[in-house]
């Protein structure tokens, strides 16, 4: 009778790390001519993300690793019109509904795996489109050596962390950058590097941190929106010409610093402004309840 309990528990105990293992899939692109503009639909609804340049020759490379899957990834590519069009779609059948995503918020997972991994790789020889979509857990962009020319970021409830690590800007003019989170934090750094034409960020609830590490060689809007939370801006130096202007309620705390020019209407301006300057930079803060700091 022991002997059989040892065997019954040697064989359920042998299973669970079947049970717990991952399923890895790759998706790949390795059409490499007959388009002109490549444009990448990533849609996932949980998972650690990491959207990166990569060395190779291929347009485009996903790979996962998947844990407790109720679905698997579905992925397509089509070329037409000179546009190579590509889309990866990972649902799940049991949705996660806003509860159990404010309960990730407050008591995140000890690992941070949030059950699923993806890579997402890009090349520098291609232009890019790109449309992401997330659902809950992390994601990581370094958009260095990339060429982007629009990038639209949703998030339902994860943190979101930008940046041009390598200092080297976009090589062509971005039209738009836009990231909106329903609930989460964006950690966005060297954005000056995005030769974007407008940039837009949005938090229902949460913090948004964007920093500027240099001048823009062009004009540019930037737009930061928050319901409840915090917006944190790290200005240029003041060599670049930039106005400022902040939208706030009483529920709302503002830093502002005294190099700045105060014109009236919580609206500030660089000591290099000139409203009709080549690289002239808006920003627009609005925020409803929290703070605004400037920096």
């Amino acid at each position: 009778m022991l002997n059989r309990l040892h065997l019954l528990f040697g064989f359920v105990f042998g299973m669970l790390p079947l049970a717990q293992a991952q399923i890895t899939k790759e998706f790949k692109v390795e059409q490499r001519t007959g388009y002109n503009l490549v444009y990448v639909d990533f849609n996932v609804y949980k998972g650690v993300s990491e959207i990166k340049r990569e060395v190779g020759e291929n347009p485009l490379t996903i790979f996962s690793e998947l844990s407790k899957v109720n679905i698997l990834p579905s992925f397509s590519y089509e070329i037409k019109d000179q546009i190579l069009s590509s889309h990866l779609v990972h649902r799940n059948v049991e949705s996660e509904n806003f509860g159990k995503s404010l309960s990730y918020k407050l008591f995140p997972n000890s690992n941070n795996d949030f059950d699923h991994k993806w890579n997402v790789g890009l090349n520098s020889n291609f232009l890019y489109d790109l449309n992401f979509n997330f659902g809950i857990g992390k994601v990581n962009f370094d958009f260095s050596h990339l060429p982007i020319s629009n990038c639209i970021i949703k998030s339902a409830s994860a943190d979101i962390t930008l940046d041009y690590s390598n200092k080297m800007a976009n090589s062509v003019k971005m039209d738009t950058m836009l990231v909106m989170i329903n609930m989460g934090n964006l950690d966005a750094h060297h954005l000056n590097f995005t030769n974007a034409k407008h940039m837009v960020f949005e938090a229902n609830y949460g913090t948004l941190n964007l920093s500027f590490s240099d001048k823009m060689p062009e004009s540019c809007n930037i737009t930061a929106t928050v319901g409840a939370g915090k917006v944190e801006l790290q200005l240029p130096e003041e060599s670049q010409p930039f106005i400022l202007k902040i939208k706030s309620t009483a529920m709302c705390r503002t830093s502002v610093p005294k190099n700045l020019k105060d014109i009236g209407n919580k609206t500030y301006v660089s000591k290099s402004y000139k409203e009709n300057s080549e690289n002239l930079m808006t920003f627009t803060i609005d925020v409803s309840v929290g703070s605004v700091t400037i920096k």
